[in-house]
């Protein structure tokens, strides 16, 4: 089976503040490139890190024309550690999570 690779992806994953709701939220965004493919909410950390990994894996299926693999409604979601990097492979797609503030570069500035 052919396997493809290279594919990166960055997240952003931080608690909202509190709001009328009382509990609280986790807000999580999925980015390819500069493109925001994918962005919610969930009620603990673990939740939205497997929403990540499950939305970056339909993503990269679909980019390539190939039907997502069936997951395991029973498989644990465990948490991403805070600006960890988190190798997926799923089906014949590997792909790489990578935190959006580790991703980004600084800006140039100019002192006179």
């Amino acid at each position: 089976m052919p396997t493809v690779e290279g594919l990166q992806f960055s997240y952003a994953l931080h608690a909202l503040p509190p709001g009328r709701l009382p509990f609280r939220r986790w807000r999580w965004e999925l980015w390819h490139g500069a493109t925001l493919i994918a962005a919610g909410w969930r009620i603990s950390r673990p939740q939205a890190a497997r929403a990540l990994r499950d939305h970056a894996a339909d993503f990269a299926h679909k980019l390539f024309g190939l039907p997502t693999p069936a997951r395991d409604p029973r498989a644990p979601a465990h948490d991403i550690r805070p600006g960890a990097a988190e190798r997926l492979a799923i089906g014949p797609i590997t792909c790489v999570l990578v935190s959006r503030a580790l991703d980004s570069r600084p800006a140039v500035t100019t002192v006179w």
